[in-house]
């Protein structure tokens, strides 16, 4: 493959996910509970699978985000009881963030509102090509991860 094609291939691949980034965060903007923003949803989920407290500077590594914004969307989860933020007991210029109660019943929410999207795209796609892209897709984002 010369360098040309390979080249115009990367910059199609990137093209494509670009654009479906930006169109799925649209599509879950709309059928997201009211006043909850992808960003939310992503913390709550990732807070409920992780089963323990993160540090805020975890959270902004693990999301590849500055922690300023990575604290711009913490404040606005502790504020709708969401998330709790503790000190740290071991260092307490640090803090420790966890999913509240009402924080797990909001994701299950959020969950509820966006199964029957993805489920439409994956039932329009078809459970097989879903399964063969994957792998590439969990791939690249492992390479690309490796640069952060």
């Amino acid at each position: 493959m010369s360098e040309t094609t390979a080249s115009s291939l990367a910059v199609a691949l990137f093209g494509e996910i670009l654009t479906n980034d930006q169109l799925i965060r649209i599509q879950l903007s709309r059928v997201l509970p009211k006043g909850m923003e992808v960003s939310h949803f992503s913390v709550l989920n990732h807070l409920a699978r992780a089963g323990d407290e993160r540090s805020p500077a975890q959270l902004a590594k693990s999301f590849h985000v500055t922690r300023g914004a990575m604290t711009n969307t913490l404040s606005k989860l502790e504020w709708a009881g969401y998330i709790h933020i503790r000190p740290d007991w071991e260092d307490a210029r640090r803090k420790r963030v966890s999913i509240s109660p009402a924080g797990r019943k909001a994701r299950e929410a959020a969950i509820s509102s966006i199964a029957p999207l993805i489920e439409d795209v994956v039932g329009e796609l078809g459970e097989d090509r879903v399964r063969a892209i994957l792998p590439v897709l969990r791939s690249l984002r492992a390479r690309l991860g490796e640069e952060n």
